[in-house]
């Protein structure tokens, strides 16, 4: 590893992309710290911490943090992922956009130019809601959010937000191009584990002060390093089918027969999936905080509430479903099967086109089920430790399970800081690609990579 590290920095190129990677995350964070004008800190700290588990939460943590202090960059990277989503819908249903992404790099861009098109519309639609949400929101004691409402908060805190989301697109496309890994997945990741030294402060101080036991540290640590494994397990996770090319003239040259596979992931989707899910499951409760004075809605959010078992049931039902449905988007049998029988590809034993086809479906639904029970299995389980699994409101049974049950299912494990199978998906999966990247440099120059052991090595010329 400590060679690995060396490697990096003999490689004049690869050691510059770093550091620009570096320099650019930390134009990020420093723009963390810019406020927008005009809100109450004090009073809008209070406000999130009373809608942690709602809409408003979950993008706060892909800002990191900076919604919940309504900083410049206070929309972060979402509008972006947003816009991507639908232009990836609209690729499908939208018979222009389609031909567009079959026409290569310039394609690409156009599809790019649309995109960030999308991003400064959805950028301009959720600051301005968020600059009214502000203005009528009135917390208990009668503070307010904002100590001069008006056009002229409304106007500055659009332009704002705004300008602060074209500038991350920006810096996202500069970590992509010129850095190294996915520029717009990094801001995120960067947005996540930058609250993570705080949350291990805290448990360190409720060690200190008898709140928490060694032992829940030690369980806690060990269940960390044990769901990380799991993920890396499966995300390196192929199905890889065999397909056999027969010979072919092209021209004057004959190209021999060759044997390869065609890899099917295990988790197709990716985090995706969760990220759809954990939107429309906080959804209820964001517009419940917005009417306090209805029940019928109270009570909805208050069964949605994290650990409750509607929660999870539904939960656990949405991410199945998006792992399906976004997986058919991505991901079209009928093409990959009819790419294979143009180029003389077949599958041993399977007959070309239809049939090919039917059978990369089929093995592509048994894997994406499977994907779609780890994700849900990595996105409930650190919950569960937050929270615990409430069954008392069961209908007939629940008095009785949560009887027989002990506290530490019912109840949790008390962690204090955020856990969330989401934002662990997402750490892993990013630092994954950014070390096969890194990874992919110093093989490509002949040096040892840091897989040693793994299925790529690097060896010196």
């Amino acid at each position: 590893m400590i060679e690995s590290l060396k490697n990096i920095f003999k490689i004049p190129e690869l050691r510059n992309r770093i550091l620009f990677t570096l320099g650019m995350l930390a134009i990020y964070r420093l723009g963390s710290h810019i406020p927008t004008p005009g809100v109450d800190a004090r009073a809008l700290t209070d406000f999130f911490d009373q809608n942690r588990g709602t809409w408003f939460g979950f993008v706060d943590m892909f800002s990191g943090g900076n919604l919940s202090r309504v900083t410049v960059f206070a929309l972060g990277i979402m509008p972006y992922i947003s816009a991507s989503i639908i232009l990836q819908l609209l690729t499908v249903v939208w018979p222009y956009l389609e031909k567009l992404s079959k026409e290569g790099e310039l394609g690409r861009k156009k599809i790019t130019q649309y995109t960030r098109y999308g991003t400064v519309l959805l950028a301009v639609i959720q600051s301005g809601g968020i600059a009214v949400f502000l203005q009528n929101t009135e917390l208990t004691g009668g503070l307010t959010l904002v100590a001069n409402p008006g056009l002229p908060f409304t106007l500055m805190t659009v332009l704002t937000l705004t300008a602060g989301t074209v500038f991350i697109m920006w810096l996202g496309e500069q970590i992509t191009e010129r850095g190294i890994g996915n520029g717009m997945s990094l801001l995120i990741f960067a947005g996540i584990v930058v609250n993570f030294p705080a949350g291990i402060i805290t448990t360190l101080s409720n060690v200190s002060t008898g709140q928490q036991s060694v032992f829940q540290i030690i369980l806690l640590a060990a269940f960390m390093v044990a769901v990380v494994g799991f993920i890396v397990h499966v995300e390196r996770a192929q199905r890889r089918i065999p397909v056999q090319y027969a010979k072919r003239v092209v021209g004057r040259k004959m190209y021999q027969g060759q044997s390869t596979h065609l890899p099917l992931k295990v988790n197709t989707g990716g985090v995706i999936p969760v990220i759809f899910a954990s939107s429309i499951i906080a959804l209820p409760q964001t517009v419940a905080s917005m009417f306090p004075n209805s029940i019928w809605m109270t009570n909805i959010a208050q069964q949605l509430a994290w650990g409750m078992p509607l929660y999870t049931l539904l939960y656990v039902t949405a991410i199945v479903f998006f792992c399906y449905f976004y997986t058919a988007i991505i991901f079209n049998p009928d093409d990959v099967a009819d790419n294979m029988r143009k180029f003389g590809g077949y599958v041993p034993g399977i007959r070309p086109g239809k049939r090919t086809a039917e059978y990369i479906d089929t093995i592509l639904t048994r894997l994406t089920f499977g994907g779609a029970i780890y994700l849900a299995a990595v996105s409930v389980l650190p919950e569960w430790m937050i929270a615990g699994f409430r069954v008392a409101p069961i209908p007939l049974i629940g008095p009785f399970l949560d009887g027989i049950l002990p506290n530490w299912i019912t109840e949790g494990l008390g962690v204090t800081f955020y856990f969330g199978g989401t934002s662990l998906l997402i750490i892993v999966g990013v630092a994954m690609d950014t070390v096969q990247q890194i990874e992919s440099q110093l093989i490509m120059r002949h040096y040892d990579g840091f897989m040693k052991r793994g299925r790529i090595r690097g060896r010196r010329g």
